[in-house]
């Protein structure tokens, strides 16, 4: 593969990988965390995200009302803590649910093209 090739790959794969973040987010929201408990989790289970794409998410999701936030100060800084609440649950099973669907369905049609 040339550069300009594996340039294009590349794009493909931040494309695919795009409608994953949403759903990998949630996932993680089971349990309190605050932005970068989150990220170290995320990135330690091989999930890459950064702090630009994370927190935009974050105010996204509880302007959706799907988490609820609250600022607290146990260390030296605050720090902001997001959960899921009962309408993000709902969400997040809705979506994993629709994932499990999806990942099948992919994995059909891959099997196929082998």
């Amino acid at each position: 593969m040339n550069n300009k090739q594996n340039l294009e790959l590349e794009k493909l794969k931040q494309e695919m990988r795009r409608g994953t973040i949403v759903l990998a987010t949630m996932s993680q929201l089971t349990r309190e965390q605050y932005g970068y408990s989150l990220i170290k989790s995320l990135n330690e289970q091989g999930f890459e995200i950064g702090q630009d794409t994370l927190y935009p998410l974050l105010r996204r999701l509880e302007e959706q009302q799907l988490l609820d936030s609250e600022w607290r100060v146990e260390d030296p800084r605050p720090r902001r803590y997001y959960r899921l609440n009962d309408n993000g649950k709902e969400v997040l099973r809705q979506l994993s649910e629709d994932w499990r669907l999806q990942t099948e369905v992919i994995r059909r049609l891959l099997n196929e093209a082998e």
